[in-house]
């Protein structure tokens, strides 16, 4: 075996792969990676070599590209799964690392560690103005609680903290198990003295931290962000700050970075670190060796662990699998984005040739959908099933025979924990001649659009002038419509109707508060489905 390192790893991560009987491990540079990866087995990255389908075109042995980190943007892995090459990545590598900082910014917060030590070496003994507060009794509200929120609340609990989280995608039993208290937003927000943020950025998370939920927080309640710039709405946060509503923000991650912009610079009690909070020696360490594990169990015994694209597969094979794969996997990223409750439960219906080609690959890609809707980690085919067991989504399965119209579809359901306390959410689609996935049913109501791009989802009354108002409204806003699918679900005035608008470019959330201004409109999303 040959394997590659094009980027520095760690030298435990080197010598578990030195060891191996045989193998020939090259350490290369950017001047000789094209000579050597012409007959490599595998190649293992960071982020400064870049994986390009020039580079995989050249690589005619390559079976492995090992990522010793979480994202995966410089590789093209369209074209690695085209030619059967699995990539890996090694996402938790720096769960405890991010976690510890959240905790070293929540202390310095509770007791004012930055501003002291600055008056220390100005020359300033500010004893009498230095009362800060005990985390001890107080509630820690998580909004996230996957692997590294879940690390904050096993520290939070040996500081005696009362843990709230709100996530939409974690099971009330996952919660138990660290000792966490699952509650809606509004409630987290309400009750929690310190609010932690740990989730990934979609179009439903987008400055999720703004005027309208700080509002809801108590006041002097304190901020802390180690996730991602884009869920706080800066300007929102900053006049808090400076009116008293909030004590304090502790912020690792800005919109911008650098922040030369952010009106939460210079704020006296704003603490600020550089998007550090992943960056130790122990966690560059562990995705060093995580990785080499990943390569040699890969390599060695064909054991696959947090790939991100699918494994190798036939070519007739991943002719008849791509299609509805596609399918599967927007489906589940439409309910998931659409469903208004937390779903418990995922329902998959299967009719025709779509439930001969391997379904599991097709379930698989259903909750790669679901889950991607709210993971920052890339969830495909092949760790799906893991990360949805961890986060307590059940599967259930069944094979149908459809009487009308097209006979190979796929029906997805997110639906909720208990049965008869809250509604799901149902999308039905095919694959057409062309291969592109569409929708043919939304909630019971026939619709055919495609499933792909920035959709703007509705239900309205199908009253006189509906469709003119949203085309108006999105106009005014400089917002262009590419294509408008309507369904009702019967033909008079008032019935329940639903539309996806598929829309050109980035859109902001902050649309949809005119749209929902519209008389007839009872519910407006906006989703985003595929590379579109």
């Amino acid at each position: 075996m040959k394997v590659i390192v094009a980027d520095k790893i760690s030298e435990r991560g080197l010598q578990l792969l030195k060891e191996q009987p045989g193998w020939n491990v090259v350490l290369t540079s950017k001047d000789t990676l094209n000579a050597e990866i012409a007959d490599a087995d595998a190649l293992i990255v960071r982020s400064a070599t870049k994986v390009t389908s020039e580079l995989l075109e050249i690589a005619t042995k390559l079976r492995a590209v090992g990522r010793a980190g979480v994202g995966v943007d410089n590789i093209d892995l369209e074209a690695a799964t085209k030619r059967g090459v699995l990539v890996m990545s090694t996402p938790g590598g720096n769960a405890v690392s991010v976690a510890e900082h959240t905790f070293a910014l929540l202390l310095a917060l509770a007791r004012q560690v930055p501003r002291l030590d600055k008056a220390i070496h100005e020359g300033r003994w500010e004893k009498s103005s230095a009362a800060g507060t005990e985390v001890r009794g107080k509630t820690l509200g998580l909004i996230g609680l996957g692997r590294i929120g879940s690390e904050v609340a096993v520290r939070a609990e040996a500081f005696d903290m009362r843990v709230l989280a709100y996530d939409p995608y974690i099971s009330e039993a996952a919660a138990r198990e660290v000792s966490v208290e699952l509650v809606p937003l509004e409630i987290l927000l309400a009750e929690s003295d310190f609010v932690s943020l740990h989730t990934a950025l979609s179009p439903a998370t987008q400055n999720l931290i703004n005027t309208a939920t700080i509002e809801k927080m108590k006041k002097g309640a304190r901020v802390i962000n180690a996730a991602r710039g884009e869920l706080i709405d800066e300007a929102a946060l900053a006049a808090a700050l400076k009116s008293g509503k909030l004590a304090g923000a502790a912020l690792d991650v800005f919109a911008e970075e650098p922040p030369k912009n952010s009106p939460l610079i210079g704020l006296s009690n704003v603490i600020a670190t550089p998007h550090v909070a992943g960056s130790t020696t122990e966690a560059q360490e562990e995705v060093g060796t995580q990785v080499a594990v990943q390569i040699k169990d890969y390599l060695a015994e064909g054991i696959i662990r947090n790939a991100v694209n699918l494994p190798a597969l036939s070519a007739d094979q991943y002719r008849r699998v791509r299609p509805y794969l596609e399918l599967a996997e927007r489906l589940g990223s439409l309910v998931s984005q659409a469903a208004d409750t937390r779903p418990a439960r995922i329902r998959i219906r299967y009719a025709g040739e779509v439930a001969e080609v391997g379904t599991h690959l097709l379930r698989s890609a259903v909750l790669a959908g679901v889950l991607n809707a709210v993971l920052d980690e890339k969830v495909n085919v092949v760790n799906a099933p893991a990360v949805a067991a961890a986060r307590g989504l059940t599967v259930e399965e069944e094979t149908r025979r459809r009487e009308h119209g097209f006979p190979n579809t796929l029906e997805v359901s997110a639906l909720p924990e208990k049965t008869g306390t809250a509604k799901g959410f149902t999308a039905e689609g095919t694959v057409l001649h062309d291969g592109s996935p569409r929708v043919l049913q939304i909630e019971g109501i026939p619709l055919e659009a495609q499933l792909e791009g920035t959709i703007l989802y509705l239900r309205n009354r199908d009253e006189p002038g509906v469709i003119g108002q949203v085309g108006t409204t999105l106009g005014k806003h400089g917002v262009n419509i590419a294509t408008f699918a309507l369904g009702r679900r019967e033909a008079q005035r008032g019935a329940e109707a639903v539309s996806l608008v598929r829309i050109d470019g980035e859109v902001s959330a902050a649309i949809l508060n005119p749209i929902r201004a519209i008389p007839a409109i009872t519910e407006a999303k906006l989703l985003r489905l595929g590379h579109g």
